[in-house]
């Protein structure tokens, strides 16, 4: 008679099991209400063994040992099951309520599932905007390695060894003399060591300080730019700048030089546009100047035309390099720098 009973939950299980199919929470239903810790049957029929006179105990207790072992293994091969089905689901469900497989019955008429569009990054689509400009103005786009030697990231580009940019306090220094670049600079100095003049490049990428806060992140962008050929002067410089910037933002723009201090340039320059925000009237963008600083520029230093192989009594030069993080800040109105980086698809949705 007890193994009878034995029989009978074997059969309700098998049939629930069935009923349960590949749904996962069906499945766990099925598990509780058979091997659950508390209510389940399994518990009930092994309270029972100790009511069972000696003789059959036995017999009993061997039934339900294997229907034990019927019902784990069915519940865990169930599961796996549940799993599969799950990875697989188009994200429709059946008649049921079940999650539609592949195969399944599918209705290929109904529409389909929607793919979230990607978008460029604000930094990204800057950087292809400023290469397209000076693509049209005849210059080549150049990259370079960011894990660079002391002697192309400072030595070569007249940094003295004594210079703060040198600081352990703003470089990242690796073994065996290697650094990671503080400048997009260093392509430059290769370049100009394996090509002869005349060269016109530009020269975007990442580069690397020890600097982190609002408006400054240990990794960011710079794109420089260099031109060497004979005869080259200011105006050259002058015309380049104004060219760019105005075609960067607007036709509208102003543009002013101040003089400034660059290692690797002289003479040097800042230069400055008028506040794209408040139409040079004084707001919190320009500090109430009805100015922004742009970017930095200059003549290239002779100094470096030595130290590169350049003759410099025949070639001049000028650079100039401006960093992408701080125009696409000025560009989209990007109040924190750290928004750039922190991967938040609210931000590059938006460029979608």
């Amino acid at each position: 008679m007890s193994t009878a009973r034995l029989d009978e939950v074997r059969a309700a299980f098998l049939a629930d099991l069935e009923e349960a199919g590949s749904d996962a929470e069906a499945v766990e239903t099925v598990r509780i209400r058979y091997a659950g810790k508390k209510s389940g049957l399994l518990n009930e029929l092994t309270a029972h063994l100790r009511e069972l006179p000696n003789d059959e105990k036995r017999a009993y207790g061997r039934g339900l040992n294997d229907l034990k072992k019927e019902i784990e293994s069915s519940l865990a091969e169930a599961k796996k099951n549940a799993k599969t089905v799950a990875s697989t689901s188009t994200g429709r469900v059946d008649v049921k309520g079940r999650p539609a497989t592949v195969g399944a019955g599918v209705d290929v008429t109904l529409p389909g599932i929607p793919v979230a569009r990607g978008a460029q990054h604000p930094v990204h689509i800057v950087r292809r905007r400023i290469e397209e400009i000076f693509l049209r103005m005849g210059y080549d786009v150049e990259a370079g390695p960011e894990v660079e030697d002391d002697w192309h990231n400072f030595e070569a580009l007249n940094i003295p060894p004594d210079h703060p940019a040198r600081d352990d306090q703003d470089t990242f220094y690796l073994p065996h003399g290697y650094l990671l670049r503080t400048h997009t600079s260093p392509v430059q100095a290769r370049v100009m060591e394996s090509r002869k003049p005349p060269i016109r490049i530009v020269v975007p990428g990442r580069v690397y300080r020890r600097d982190s806060d609002l408006r400054h992140s240990p990794m960011f962008h710079q794109i420089e730019g260099l031109l060497v050929d004979e005869g080259i002067t200011v105006g050259h410089l002058k015309a380049t700048l104004e060219a760019f910037l105005h075609a960067l933002f607007s036709d509208d723009v102003e543009v002013r030089l101040r003089p400034g201090y660059f290692p690797f340039t002289e003479p040097s320059a800042e230069v400055d546009i008028s506040c794209i925000f408040c139409d040079q009237k004084g707001c919190g963008v320009c500090s109430g100047s009805g100015w922004i600083e742009i970017l930095g520029s200059g003549m290239v230093d002779p100094r470096v035309f030595e130290a590169i192989g350049v003759d410099s009594d025949r070639y001049t030069g000028f650079a100039f390099g401006l960093g992408l993080d701080r125009i696409a800040m000025l560009v989209y109105g990007i109040p924190d720098l750290r928004q750039l980086f922190a991967g938040d698809q609210r931000l590059t949705r938006q460029f979608a």
